[in-house]
């Protein structure tokens, strides 16, 4: 069935306290596994909601004809031999600490089934539906690496920033716990939706206590809710009553706590290093990402979708044509990829991120992702844009034991078809895995206690 309203309660807030932080927090803990040799201890997904376009980023074909190549010249990087596009001369001053997969497809040019597909990082589902999210799911990256590695004392394993990825009422899967049950769902941020550019100041209202619940009605509610604890306890499982207590207590903690909400705190950051990420959503939303590895989380998902200060959604790397919807005063088509919102404020803050976590010495077991659900159309159409396509597209890794400064795969002389190689999404969710030391074959347990391997992709150990 579908996640009931008190999933979704739990996922942005403690409703019964008053309070406003996310209640979905697991003790210490997890399962025994054999485990290979671990790369990786942490790792930032990146996902590029919309599906962006390789032939505009990651893999230009200068000699193909100019309705394939685009309008954007290529650009060197500072590994001989691997070049980008022009969006993105930041970026390309660290190809030598990256790994381009060239080489990613699957079957559906459905921004939803490619959406599912990419974040659950498996095509074995129950059913076929994007959305909504169920507890017969497979669980998302982030929550079947809790469930095998478990998760820190205070901090949550698995961090959503700056909002789950929805498009309306669309909530896809791939952002819960599935079927190991809400005690593995996100911590998910709940930023408003409005305003993605500008000098972006986090509300973090997951982090706040509500406005009227001083610490003696904090307490006092805490006080409450363990009694109702008491009198509910013979009426319901006792695992249920033990999930939900270990997580919720660990929730009151954060709030109580100053350690835990520190992590959070952007303001702790040099003003400097702020600008450097870029004072919007997308580089606060990096540098966030960056704070919470640092301080224990072990997976943080940033979705990158734009909100215009009106409220107004698109996934802005859908890049159509300009006959497209208007948001925040943009056009969609092949040039809105130079928008602010797109490449050039991802070129400032993917390159701050990789630079502040070499500086840091943590990109040696940091994994960071970048990916999107599909790439886009090698023709330009008659738009001025190009359409959705998932037979050939990129994907980059870098950092948590990958080896940088090469390509893995190989598109054809237009970028439309893989050539060598072929990785889907079932092999990029194992090569993450695998980054952690578990193989496809390690095992999470789903409702009825039944052994489910965490994925049946093939890693792609060359990288490493």
């Amino acid at each position: 069935m579908p996640l009931s309203r008190r999933d979704w309660l739990r996922m942005s807030g403690l409703a019964a306290a008053g309070l406003s932080a996310p209640a979905l927090l697991q003790a210490e803990g997890g399962s025994t596994v054999a485990r290979g040799k671990a790369t990786a201890k942490r790792c930032i997904y990146i996902f590029l909601c919309g599906g962006p376009s390789q032939l505009d980023m990651w893999d230009p074909k200068p000699e193909a004809p100019k309705e394939i190549r685009g309008p954007f010249a290529s650009l060197p990087t500072n590994v001989p031999g691997i070049h980008f596009t022009e969006l993105l001369p930041k970026t390309a001053r660290h190809a030598d600490k990256m790994a381009i997969v060239r080489s990613m497809h699957h079957g559906s040019s459905s921004h939803d089934t490619g959406i599912m597909y990419t974040l659950l990082g498996t095509g074995s589902l129950p059913n076929n539906r994007a959305y909504p999210p169920t507890r017969q799911d497979h669980p998302g990256v982030g929550a079947a690496l809790q469930a095998v590695l478990g998760a820190p004392v205070e901090l949550p394993a698995w961090v959503v920033a700056p909002r789950v990825f929805t498009t309306g009422s669309r909530f896809y899967k791939g952002q819960t716990g599935g079927f190991l049950g809400p005690a593995y769902d996100p911590f998910a941020l709940t930023e408003p939706k409005k305003n993605s550019l500008g000098n972006k100041e986090f509300e973090l209202k997951s982090m706040q206590q509500v406005e009227g619940v001083d610490a003696a009605r904090f307490n006092t509610r805490k006080v409450l809710l363990n009694r109702l604890d008491a009198f509910t306890d013979a009426q319901l499982a006792a695992a249920d009553i033990d999930d939900t207590t270990n997580y919720r207590d660990k929730a009151f903690s954060m709030l109580s706590s100053e350690g835990p909400k520190r992590a959070f705190d952007l303001k702790r950051e040099p003003a400097k290093l702020r600008d450097r990420y870029g004072r919007n959503e997308y580089g606060q939303s990096f540098l966030l990402a960056r704070r919470l590895v640092e301080s224990g989380v072990r997976m943080v998902n940033v979705f990158w979708t734009f909100y215009g200060k009106d409220g107004c959604q698109f996934n802005l790397w859908d890049n159509h044509g300009i006959d497209g919807p208007v948001c925040g005063g943009y056009r969609k088509g092949v040039d809105m990829i130079k928008a602010p919102y797109c490449c050039p404020a991802f070129d400032l803050a993917y390159s701050a991120l990789l630079e502040d976590l070499t500086q840091r010495g943590m990109l040696e077991d940091t994994l960071v992702v970048v990916v999107g659900e599909f790439g886009r159309t090698p023709k330009i159409n008659k738009n001025a844009g190009r359409d959705h396509w998932p037979n050939c597209y990129s994907a980059v890794l870098a950092g948590g034991g990958v080896k940088g400064g090469q390509t893995h795969g190989r598109s054809d002389k237009h970028a439309a078809y893989v050539a060598a190689n072929p990785v889907t999404p079932d092999d990029f969710a194992a090569t993450i895995y695998h980054a952690f030391g578990l193989s496809p074959e390690t095992p999470i347990h789903d409702q009825e206690n039944r052994p489910i391997p965490i994925s049946k992709g093939h890693p792609i150990t060359a990288i490493f």
